[in-house]
């Protein structure tokens, strides 16, 4: 049971409020099991992480990053928290906003494979 952690759902809140267009995009695709009939939520607590997008059911956390993931500094920090939530037992998908802005069918049709991949 996950019990009752107030700051968590308001933080999760308030990322929600404060999505990029390409994490908007991306989340019109995937709300109310448009993809394989999975449910994915947006910003949701995972440790002491947030995920952009989760699917719980298949343990795949989904990643949108935009310009403040370039530098070496920020995509070690990235592969680093990557490797914490895979030790959790999840599989972190990551995308840059340009891929899904210009190619939101090549970034489902990679989600889709990895939903498949969780189901084998």
């Amino acid at each position: 049971m996950r019990g009752e952690q107030p700051w968590k759902t308001n933080r999760s809140r308030v990322l929600r409020s404060q999505t990029s267009i390409a994490e908007r995009k991306l989340w019109s695709a995937l709300r109310n099991r448009q993809l394989d009939g999975r449910k994915f939520v947006r910003q949701a607590p995972v440790d002491i992480y947030f995920a952009d997008v989760l699917c719980r059911e298949a343990k795949l956390i989904i990643e949108v990053d935009g310009a403040t993931h370039g530098s070496d500094t920020e995509r070690a920090a990235d592969a680093e928290r990557t490797a914490k939530l895979a030790a959790l037992g999840y599989r972190v998908l990551r995308f840059d906003n340009i891929d899904v802005i210009e190619n939101l069918a090549g970034v489902l049709d990679a989600i889709a494979d990895a939903l498949r991949a969780a189901r084998a």
